[in-house]
């Protein structure tokens, strides 16, 4: 399974905005994008040029590609399903990617981060609606439930997270005594708070 391997760091600075890759690493005065607020590599501080139609368009898709951890040919699938849709391509586009198991385990609050999520379902720690469940771009539907696996209970990880008070989007609902989250609906595009511009992405595939 192809996946990025380099420094997350890198991604947040050659966007210029944080993308929460690292967790709590994200919010302190650690994160790279605090220290050095510009492109990496030899001439990251040189790039200041005034981004063309093309470049805007571009740079919007890799955005939204590192924010859920994917990678090209995976993003275009999930465009070409996006448009065979009904509705608008790029609201559909991002209802598909919210709706991978990662960022519903994410936004239930059981991982820091969507990379940290991708890392906890690869390693079997969670079942969906009774049923292991290991793929991290296996889709939710309304009315799934996302449960820590029974063996993984123990681990210290989910232990933290009994004693958390876990904020949630409105189309999710977690228990964190049992450990679990339902997906209410699949939400809607005002539900989304990632910071996307999709209709950038639109124009950039329909070129």
């Amino acid at each position: 399974m192809a996946r990025y391997t380099g420094a997350s760091c890198r991604l947040c600075r050659r966007e210029g905005q944080k993308l929460f890759l690292k967790g709590e690493r994200c919010y302190g005065t650690k994160c790279a994008l605090e220290k050095r607020n510009y492109a990496p590599g030899q001439h990251g501080q040189a790039r200041k040029s005034k981004m063309t139609e093309y470049g805007l368009q571009l740079r919007e898709k890799q955005k939204a590609k590192r924010f859920y951890g994917i990678l090209e040919t995976q993003f275009r699938n999930y465009f070409e399903k996006a448009a065979k849709k009904k509705g608008m391509t790029g609201e559909n586009l991002l209802v598909l990617l919210e709706s991978r198991l990662d960022n519903v385990v994410f936004r239930m609050g059981f991982a820091s981060s969507r990379k940290e999520a991708r890392q906890l379902v690869t390693h079997n720690h969670f079942v969906v609606n009774g049923s292991k469940q290991n793929i991290p771009s296996f889709q939710v539907k309304a009315g799934d439930v996302v449960k820590v696996k029974e063996k993984s209970t123990a681990s210290p990880k989910f232990k933290e997270i009994k004693d958390m008070a876990i904020s949630t989007p409105s189309w999710i609902s977690v228990d964190t005594e049992k450990l679990e989250g339902k997906v209410i609906a699949l939400p809607t595009r005002e539900e989304i708070d990632t910071p996307i511009a999709e209709h950038l992405i639109v124009e950039l595939y329909s070129k």
